[in-house]
């Protein structure tokens, strides 16, 4: 071999091994965007994220190595929500998660092409966040938590333990998409069985207070509580002012029941987060939302608490218990 030709080879291994080097050196960090509708030290709330980064972790992405998670909770506020949307749009994330109906509204307010992958919401299509489930189109995919339907239920199960109610009282978050359809499937059902509704704002702690006193003062009154920020965020209050007043009451999830709530139909809210943790995997390593269809429950779990129903009154029925999922003594 020609000196000149030796030379030349050995420039060229030189410029090529670092290119190949290279190519083998760990991926770059990808960034991901989480927009939370709870305030940061709500235990359900840190729940859902520890859910979230641990199935993340599992698929291979972990904080620090070959991932940045940035993240801001809204905790209920409106002006929080859109000022976040903003804050992450503007990170460049790759993909973002959105906590329940409201954190989308943001975020599609700023952007349709950041891929967005939500949980926590009711009714896609309807609300407009979507075409369809099997093909949303756009930039957001994700995983529902209930359909409207679910909501006659829970007027269903408060008869069905306190047969003597002909009022009731249900909260909801008139703002949202989700508490009006909510709402509407309570009066559906409530059409046929001759009950009086009245609807309640979940927006403050005086709000909810006032309206509570006022309702507990006629006899024979139940409450409904359906899925809202504003009632996971009030969760506490809420069920001391039940007990307070004595009022029989269901509720959309676990969470409610457990701190001392009488009974809860719906489905576990966790597992959406590890859900959503597949999909931005998926979207980090290539595919588009518009081609991930949404998801719903498979199964929705009764929890009825038994020493909750000693304090305020009603006896839960025998064969109600055996059919719950969960009976907390």
């Amino acid at each position: 071999m020609r000196r000149r030709d030796f030379v030349k080879g050995i420039a060229v291994t030189a410029v090529a091994w670092p290119l190949a080097a290279r190519a083998q050196q760990p991926s770059a960090v990808r960034r991901v965007g989480v927009l939370m509708n709870l305030l940061s030290n709500d235990p359900e709330g840190q729940v859902r994220l520890t859910t979230f980064t641990q199935a993340l972790s599992k698929l291979g992405w972990t904080e620090s190595r070959n991932l940045h998670t940035d993240i801001r909770w809204a905790a209920g506020d409106p002006n929080l929500y859109r000022h976040y949307a903003e804050e992450l749009v503007a990170l460049n994330p790759e993909v973002i998660l959105a906590s329940a109906s409201p954190s989308v509204i943001a975020l599609q307010r700023i952007t349709s092409s950041v891929p967005i992958v939500f949980t926590n919401v009711i009714d896609p299509v309807g609300a407009g966040f979507i075409s369809t489930l099997a093909r949303p189109g756009g930039n957001t995919t994700g995983f529902t938590n209930f359909e409207y339907s679910i909501s006659g239920k829970w007027l269903d199960l408060l008869r069905e333990f306190a047969p003597n109610i002909k009022r009731v009282a249900v909260f909801r978050d008139p703002t949202t998409p989700d508490g009006i359809g909510q709402f509407a499937a309570i009066q559906s059902t409530a059409s046929s069985s001759g009950m009086e509704l009245s609807a309640f704002d979940l927006r403050d702690a005086s709000a909810i207070e006032r309206a509570l006193a006022a309702f507990s003062r006629e006899p024979n009154g139940g409450v409904i509580i359906t899925g809202s920020g504003g009632a996971i965020k009030y969760r506490e209050l809420i069920v001391s002012l039940m007990t307070q007043y004595r009022l029989p009451n269901v509720y959309p999830f676990r969470y409610f029941t457990a701190i001392g709530g009488l009974a809860s139909y719906g489905p576990n809210t966790t597992d959406p987060f590890a859900q959503a943790a597949s999909y931005v995997d998926r979207i980090l390593k290539g595919e588009k939302p518009a081609d991930l269809p949404v998801q719903a429950p498979t199964k929705y779990e009764l929890i009825i608490n038994l020493k909750t129903a000693k304090t305020i009154g009603p006896t839960i029925p025998q064969s109600l218990q055996a059919s719950a999922d969960e009976v907390i003594e």
